[in-house]
This record gives structure tokens, sequence and C-alpha cells, in this order.
């Protein structure tokens, strides 16, 4: 049986891709207000909460089809949304925002590539027969906090530095994929 404690180990590691993407978008946007810092923290908790319910669901039969290639997936994901955004950083002042970076499709492409992880994590936790709505719930709401906050963060460390913040952003996101590949490979998944 999983406890309190674990969950919660489970729900920072998972949401620390999220937070590191919602801070991104904090630093991308010059104009990001407390709305916007909600619909981050909702779009990635939400998804951050959806995947391990779905993973959990499916339990074990769903595992095989996705494990061979979400790692590329979600570097495919991560290598569009920061090569877009290193682009766009190029192409703006430090006074301007980025394009739409807290459009619902940005959004959803990035929370859907920073919990797939989740998925796996769903998988793993129907066959320890953790109890299902505690775990998603917490995953969700860790996983909002931090993005939540993390963009607020990112709003206040940007608005010196958009452009050259923009270009970390996009670099980071990049290495978060190649992150997750490179785990994935080390661990011959």
């Amino acid at each position: 049986m999983v406890g309190m404690i674990e969950l919660l180990l489970l729900a920072l590691g998972l949401s620390v891709d999220a937070m590191v993407a919602a801070t991104t978008i904090g630093l991308c946007k010059v104009d990001l207000g407390l709305r916007d810092g909600l619909r981050v923290g909702i779009y990635f908790g939400g998804f951050q909460a959806l995947m391990p319910l779905l993973g959990y669901l499916l339990g074990s039969q769903f595992k095989r089809y996705v494990q061979p290639f979400d790692h590329w997936l979600i570097l495919g994901l991560l290598l569009f949304i920061g090569g877009k955004m290193i682009r766009e950083a190029r192409q703006f002042s430090d006074e301007d925002s980025l394009p739409d970076s807290c459009s619902h499709w940005r959004l959803f492409v990035l929370a859907i590539a920073t919990s797939l992880d989740a998925l796996a994590a769903g998988i793993s936790l129907s066959l320890s027969q953790a109890p299902m709505l505690r775990s998603v719930l917490l995953i969700g709401l860790v996983t909002f906090l931090l993005s939540f906050g993390g963009a607020m963060w990112g709003r206040l460390l940007g608005r010196r530095f958009r452009s050259l913040a923009s270009i970390a952003g996009g670099i980071i996101l990049i290495l978060i994929g190649l992150k997750v590949v490179a785990e994935h490979l080390l661990q011959g998944i």
C-alpha cells in the first residue's frame, strides 16, 4: 500500500517539469495576471491529474503501447514549443510579450508534454493498489500550486529580461525533453 508521504513525493516529482514550463510562460508574458496564472495552474494541474487517472484505469495493459515511444513524443512537443519560443524571442523587445504565451493551444500542448510521465505513474499506482482518488487529487493539487506559483514567479523574473528569459525558457523546455529521452534510454525502457 502506498502511503501519504510516498504520494506527496510522487506528486512533487511529477510536477517539477510542469512548474518549470509554467515559469517559462511567466518569463515570456509581460502582462501575465492572476487570471493567466490560474489558467496555467489549471491546465498543468488538470492534465497532471488526468494522466495518472487514465493510467490507473487502463492499468498495465496500456503501458506496453505507450512506453516505447512516450519519451520521443515528449521530446518532439518540447522541441517544437521551445524552438518556437526561441524564434519568437528574437523578434520582440524586452517590453513586448511573446504572442500567445498563455494561449489555450500552447498550454494544452505543454500540459500534455509535461504530464505523459504521469500516465506511467498512474499505471504503477494501479499495480500497487494505491487509493486512486487521493492519488489523482494530490498530484493535481500539488501541480496546480507549483505551476501557478511558477508562472507568477516567472513573471517577476521576466519583467527585466524578457527576450533573454524567453530564450532561456525555450532552451530549458528542450533540455527537459532531452532529459526525459536520456532517462528512458539509460533505463532501457
